[in-house]
C-alpha cells in the first residue's frame, strides 16, 4: 500500500516532538517473542533500532531466546525441564543457553542492526563481570527451596561497559547470562535483566516486546494505561497470572526506581518499536509509576 507524499510528512512532523524529548535518552529494550522469529519482523526490528540511534536516542537492547534453546536442545536429545515457569539449567543446559544466547541468537541480532546500518556490539553479563549473580532458589508451597541448577538471582549491574559503548554510539546488545563470585554463569530471565538494567542506566523508557497486544483485562480487553497501583489491584484479583506475572513484576520494579515509563508491546506488529515510542498511536500498555 503506497502512502501519499503528504502522508508521508505529516508522519514525520508527528515524531518531531517525540524526537526532540528523547534525545540524548536511554531506552532499554526487551526483544523476544515472534519479533525474534518472524524474518520480516526481525528486519523490521534491527532498523527501528538503527533510526532510533540516528536520530538521537541510544537504544539498549536484551533478548531472549527460549525457542532456540529449545530447538538446540531437541537436537542434542535432551528434553527441556520447568518449574514454575523457570527452565531448570543444569551444566549441560548451561553450556547450550551459552551458545545459543551468548553466541547464535546475539550475533544474528548484531549482524541484522550492522547490516541496516547500526554499530552493534554483543555483549553478555560475564563480559567485564558487568552483570553480578547469585544462584536463584524457588520457594515450594511447603516454603522449601528448589535447587533449579545455573539460574541466576542479580546482584548487581555495572554500568559503565554499557555507558561507554553508548558515548561511541555503539549500539549494546545484550545477551541475558551473569557470572557469579567463583566465575560460574548463570542464566537470567531476560525480562528482568532488562528491567534491572534499565533501573541502572536510568533509562527514559523500558520496552517489553512480547506475542500480545499488551496487558489485557478479564474481558481481553487492552488497558493502555496503567499505574504502579493499578498493577497491584491486578495482580491481587489475579487478572495478571502465568507467564505475564514475571514480565509485569520486572516492568513495575522498573517504574517505581525511576525509569520513567514502561511499555508492554505487540511484537507481531510491523515497527512496533517506533510506532510506541514515536508516534501518538501506540502498540500496547504503558505503565508510569504514579
Amino acid at each position: 500500500m503506497s502512502v501519499a507524499p503528504l502522508d508521508k510528512a505529516a508522519i514525520l512532523a508527528e515524531a518531531l516532538p517525540y524526537i526532540r524529548s528523547f534525545n540524548g535518552k536511554t531506552i532499554v529494550v526487551k526483544y523476544g517473542g515472534n519479533a525474534m522469529t518472524d524474518d520480516k519482523l526481525k528486519e523490521d526490528f534491527a532498523k527501528d533500532v538503527v533510526l532510533l540511534k540516528l536520530v538521537g536516542l541510544n537504544p539498549v537492547v536484551v533478548h531472549g531466546g527460549g525457542p532456540q534453546i529449545n530447538e538446540l536442545l531437541e537436537r542434542v536429545g535432551k528434553e527441556g525441564q520447568f518449574i514454575q515457569g523457570m527452565r531448570v539449567t543444569d551444566r549441560e543446559t548451561m553450556d547450550v543457553v551459552e551458545m545459543v544466547l551468548g553466541g547464535l541468537v546475539n550475533k544474528e541480532i548484531v549482524s541484522l542492526i550492522n547490516k541496516h546500518g547500526g554499530k552493534a556490539v554483543g555483549i553478555t553479563g560475564k563480559d567485564g563481570h558487568f552483570i553480578r549473580a547469585s544462584k536463584l532458589f524457588l520457594k515450594s508451597e511447603a516454603d522449601e527451596q528448589i535447587d533449579i541448577g545455573q539460574v541466576g538471582d542479580i546482584e548487581h549491574i555495572d554500568p559503565s561497559l554499557v555507558a561507554l559503548l553508548d558515548s561511541q554510539d555503539f549500539i549494546p546488545v545484550v545477551a541475558p547470562i551473569g557470572v557469579g563470585s567463583d566465575g560460574e554463569a548463570y542464566n537470567i530471565n531476560a525480562d528482568v535483566v532488562a528491567g534491572k538494567l534499565a533501573e541502572t542506566l536510568n533509562a527514559e523508557k523500558l520496552v517489553l516486546m512480547t506475542n500480545t497486544p499488551g496487558v489485557l483485562d478479564k474481558q481481553g480487553q487492552l488497558l493502555t494505561g496503567l499505574t504502579a497501583a493499578k498493577v497491584d489491584e491486578l495482580f491481587a484479583d489475579g487478572t495478571i497470572s502465568g507467564g505475564m506475572l514475571p514480565k509485569i513484576s520486572s516492568a513495575l520494579d522498573a517504574a517505581r526506581s525511576g525509569v520513567n515509563s514502561v511499555h508492554i508491546i505487540d511484537g507481531r506488529v510491523p515497527h512496533a518499536l517506533l510506532l510506541e515510542i514515536l508516534t501518538d498511536a501506540g502498540v500496547g500498555t504503558m505503565i508510569k509509576a504514579g
